[in-house]
């Protein structure tokens, strides 16, 4: 697919919360560019800020206790984080549709589907209620629901968790918006289903042109889909590069210990699966320092001192490390 030019622009992101135990510096100073057409996908572990970072563009976290304290997002020449929450309405769920994580608590259960998935067409679009369920019928049919006419009228509790996660899908596309942030929307569905999803955002991505960013935790999710990925710690992007590189040449040895996690099937037997030793950073202390030092066995100290920036090693792929392993290490 023909990837264009930028259509969000995230620029030294910082979100704290502010807690009983102290100030959580959940993202510190996340930059990245998304262009018409890209499949961005954003992995790391739990806790690393891959969520909080993209809720903090449409200001979708409770404030307090969330506290943005600097950054800029710029969409069509404005600054969402500067925006006043009623500006941000006309473009959550217009122009940027977002797809939570847990469908069932992210559908209120005393609302038809219909409904829910008309509203946003009604709101943004001004489409008149015949419009409307037309167009809702349509995006269930779009998204695999079959006789979608007869279940406009059903409420959450009668949909299955993958039917659930397809009306969430419908319901973000359903003002043809110029982004989609999907944040692991396949995570609590089993893997014939994940499968299944997949496979209709593949589609959709195709026949719609938007730019999708793909929140996951699992590297082996983004293999098929993204064009690029970035791989996020304790609250920074540690490593941004072409898909492709990610898995051919990982630079930093965070993205070296995902890859090795994932199953490799050689031959008759597979090989015994790794894993990263010790514990995810404690966000409560100053991020001053290598989030990463205290796991990593290429460490020494400098790691300790200060913390390292992105820095360009190849064309495309950036790197936080002060060890920058040789580019022709492979993973394989």
């Amino acid at each position: 697919m023909p990837i264009g030019s930028n259509v969000l622009q995230v620029e030294n992101v910082v979100t704290r919360f502010n807690t009983q135990d102290g100030k959580v510096f959940a993202v510190n100073g996340i930059s990245f560019d998304l262009k018409e057409g890209e499949l961005l996908g954003v992995v790391g572990e739990s806790g690393s800020g891959k969520s909080v970072t993209m809720m903090s563009l449409l200001k979708l976290l409770p404030m307090p206790p969330a506290e943005i304290v600097e950054g800029r997002a710029l969409f069509e020449n404005q600054d969402l984080i500067q925006m006043d929450l009623n500006q941000l309405r006309k473009i959550r769920g217009g122009k940027i549709g977002f797809i939570f994580q847990d469908p069932m608590t992210s559908l209120n259960p005393v609302l038809s589907i219909g409904y829910q998935l008309m509203e946003p067409m009604r709101e943004h679009l001004r489409l008149s209620r015949v419009e409307a369920r037309k167009k809702a019928v349509e995006l269930m049919e779009l998204v695999g629901i079959p006789m979608a006419r007869s279940r406009l009228k059903d409420f959450p509790h009668q949909f299955s968790g993958g039917m659930r996660q397809r009306v969430m899908i419908a319901i973000a596309l359903a003002c043809d918006p110029k982004v989609l942030i999907a944040d692991e929307p396949t995570t609590a569905l089993d893997v014939t289903i994940q499968a299944q999803i997949l496979d209709i955002v593949k589609r959709l991505r195709k026949e719609l042109g938007m730019a999708i960013i793909w929140i996951t935790h699992d590297l082996g999710v983004v293999a098929g889909m993204a064009d690029r990925v970035a791989v996020m710690y304790g609250g920074f992007i540690v490593e941004e590069a072409p898909v492709e590189k990610i898995y051919s040449k990982p630079r930093h040895p965070y993205t070296q210990g995902l890859l090795k996690t994932l199953p490799k099937v050689e031959g008759e037997r597979a090989e015994r699966l790794e894993s990263i030793k010790g514990q995810p950073p404690d966000l409560l202390r100053i991020p001053n320092t290598c989030p990463f030092a205290p796991r990593c066995d290429q460490v020494f100290e400098k790691c300790h001192e200060e913390n390292p920036g992105l820095v360009m090693t190849d064309p495309g792929h950036q790197v936080a490390c002060w060890w920058n392993p040789d580019p022709g290490v492979s993973s394989s």
